[in-house]
């Protein structure tokens, strides 16, 4: 690779770096909000219990690993109907250790902003003028994937899909938790391997561009996901209401 092209995919690399930081960087207007404006403690928007959970946020993510790893490798053995793979070029090792460095560090801060602004404050939000937070659901989700650009109709349906099945375990499990988990490690991994490619990161290919065959996958991962993270969440009886709506021992059930 010349000097020349090297420079090129390194500004595209910072650039894609700036798109993560700036999602990232939502978080703090959320919790603002909720607290100036709502009169309410920010750390409510994370869990009912004013906090967030952060063992049941390693349990979903000990869940979620295997599962977001495999639909994802079976992913990569389907063809590629645009003969994409074949232009595929090794990034080389120094470029492909700051990518993956850049994608550890932010990842996680721009996928947990994401599920601060959809499944946390637009949720209860809506939810507030509703009789049953299930109403919340769906616009989160629409909206959600509509935040993703415009693809292909399957690729929005996965989106959809995915929103939908976040929203259900914030209102089943009572917080962020189990939707941040599964977030981040569906972009980690995905944008980990996008940093062994060139150029791959500075992309703007996303997942609103999936073909049908992919979607199934990751649909039929999602649901293996919310399965094992609801029967979890009754084990482990996770609080999924305030504390002041639960007898005492209910509500000193999990973090």
């Amino acid at each position: 690779m010349s000097p020349r092209s090297r420079a090129h995919l390194s500004l595209l690399a910072v650039c894609g770096a700036f798109a993560l930081l700036s999602l990232a960087l939502l978080t703090p207007p959320v919790l603002l909000a909720a607290h100036w404006a709502q009169r309410r403690p920010a750390g409510t928007v994370s869990s009912v219990t004013g906090r967030l959970r952060w063992g049941w946020l390693g349990r979903c993510l000990a869940v979620g690993l295997p599962l977001v790893a495999g639909s994802l490798g079976v992913m990569l053995l389907l063809p590629d109907p645009s003969g994409g793979s074949e232009g595929m070029v090794w990034a080389g090792l120094p470029d492909f250790l700051l990518g993956l460095a850049m994608v550890c560090v932010l990842v996680p801060f721009q996928a947990s902003a994401e599920e601060y602004v959809f499944r946390g404050w637009l949720t209860q939000a809506v939810g507030a003028w509703c009789r049953s937070p299930w109403v919340a659901v769906v616009p989160q989700a629409l909206l959600f994937a509509c935040a993703h650009g415009w693809g292909t109709p399957w690729g929005f349906a996965d989106l959809t899909a995915f929103g939908l099945i976040a929203g259900l375990l914030t209102i089943r499990t009572g917080g962020l938790e189990a939707a941040i988990g599964l977030h981040v490690l569906n972009n980690l991994l995905a944008m980990g391997l996008s940093a062994a490619i060139a150029g791959a990161l500075a992309s703007e290919e996303t997942a609103a561009d999936m073909g049908a065959a992919a979607v199934g996958i990751d649909v039929v991962m999602l649901c293996g996901y919310a399965t094992v993270v609801l029967w979890l969440a009754r084990r482990h009886r996770i609080a999924a209401v305030s504390p002041g709506a639960e007898t005492g021992a209910e509500a000193g059930a999990d973090r």
